[in-house]
């Protein structure tokens, strides 16, 4: 897999209040950014989907899937809950239901030391708001930060990488002045309100870091089609 986004020491201090929909890839496309979109997530960050992506992979015939969470982090020291599931979700038949889902989950270790497995793509046993644990003994296991699997079928990767949403969240808290934090380095003075983005803009999220999830495998996989122009939606969702 060639998705080894690098990871950022650069820290900044900064404060994040962004209420937009969660990305979808597939039939109809959706492009916007989730972080930090209540005040649940913002106290519990590890439950926070960032961004969802799907493009092609190394190959033609391959597709890679991404779910990003916990932006921002500062630093290089980060891991993912032990007692959370991460899933990421196909929709094949067009009627905005799963029908082949990744189950993600990791051990209670801490940093490298913290294990990841994936099982996936299955049908779920539930569908809907509620998930349930499917039971395979077909999954994929090994230490984060690691490429784990085969680069013919399923390769998985999951750790700590640089956040890659761009947003000049400064101009945007101008434009939105009600969205601006009221405490943190962004509260700030009250300023003009704008219009539009700065131009050239800038990327406050550079600095920061984000664990994701990365799985590429065959296209093949996941639709039910073998035309060429096959599509599938995607989306992720985090639960406990």
């Amino acid at each position: 897999m060639k998705y080894n986004f690098l990871k950022r020491a650069r820290s900044a201090p900064v404060a994040l209040a962004i209420g937009i929909a969660a990305s979808v890839a597939g039939v109809g496309v959706l492009l916007a950014s989730d972080h930090q979109d209540t005040p649940e997530v913002e106290l519990n960050p590890r439950m926070d989907v960032n961004d969802v992506y799907a493009f092609p992979g190394s190959t033609a015939d391959r597709v890679a899937l991404i779910m990003t969470t916990s932006s921002p982090i500062a630093g290089q020291s980060a891991s993912f809950d032990s007692n959370l599931l991460y899933q990421l979700k196909i929709d094949n038949a067009g009627d905005a239901n799963e029908d082949l889902v990744f189950q993600v989950t990791f051990n209670t270790g801490q940093g490298s030391a913290q294990r990841v497995r994936v099982v996936g793509p299955v049908s779920p046993t539930i569908i809907g708001t509620q998930s349930a644990l499917v039971n395979s003994s077909s999954a994929i296991e090994g230490p984060v930060g690691t490429n784990l699997g085969s680069d013919t079928g399923i390769q998985v990767f999951a750790g700590l990488r640089a956040d890659p949403f761009f947003i000049d969240l400064e101009q945007f808290f101008n434009i939105l002045p009600d969205r601006r934090p009221s405490t943190g380095a962004l509260s700030g003075p009250s300023t003009p309100t704008a219009s539009a983005f700065r131009s050239p803009g800038v990327d406050i999220l550079r600095p920061f870091n984000a664990l994701a999830i990365v799985i590429e495998l065959p296209k093949t996989m996941l639709v039910t089609s073998s035309a060429a122009d096959a599509k599938f939606g995607l989306w992720a969702t985090i639960s406990r």
